[in-house]
């Protein structure tokens, strides 16, 4: 089953329970890797924590959104300053593709293909059986990717808590009708 819920950047449902969201982003594609791995960059966009690239190695991610804009919004509430998760690396040949485990879901897969002088990267996040918890990643990854991609491109982005709230919103449209 493919639901496509938007051209472009909005995410789409590949199978019920599977989100995959693609971002164009300026290369090289080893730049856009080091932002995947290296938890200072990482930090920057989504969640800090180092990673060794070796099949079984752990990753703590540790989020800390309100740090990502400035300012950063208005945060939902229910949502505290930080947020850790232990992952496992599953998968790595880099810098094309990296998977790691993803708390109760089927894991996330980033892959990175080059487009001339940018990088299509391609996130799939399976398995996201609960439909809150669909709603919140696909809100969230679009959000994340939105903050890197301004940060990729030397623009500002949009306040995070903010853009999270309106594209949850969207997506609650776009998924539940």
């Amino acid at each position: 089953m493919t639901t496509m819920l938007d051209q472009g950047r909005y995410g789409l449902l590949t199978e019920p329970a599977t989100l995959t969201i693609t971002r164009l982003l300026p290369g090289p594609v080893d730049r856009v890797w080091s932002y995947l791995t290296d938890g200072e960059l990482r930090r920057r966009w989504l969640a800090a924590g180092a990673m060794e690239q070796r099949i079984g190695a752990p990753v703590e991610l540790v989020w800390r959104n309100d740090e990502l804009t400035d300012p950063p919004g208005t945060r939902p509430e229910g949502f505290g300053d930080e947020h850790r998760m232990l992952c496992e690396v599953v998968a790595v040949d880099a810098p094309r593709l990296l998977s790691i485990s993803w708390g109760s879901t089927g894991g996330v897969t980033f892959t990175l293909e080059k487009r001339g002088d940018e990088v299509l990267l391609t996130i799939i996040h399976q398995r996201v059986e609960d439909p809150s918890v669909l709603l919140n990643v696909s809100a969230g990854w679009h959000a994340h990717l939105d903050v890197l991609e301004a940060r990729m491109r030397g623009t500002e982005a949009t306040a995070h808590w903010d853009n999270w709230t309106q594209l949850r919103t969207e997506y609650a449209e776009r998924l539940f009708g």
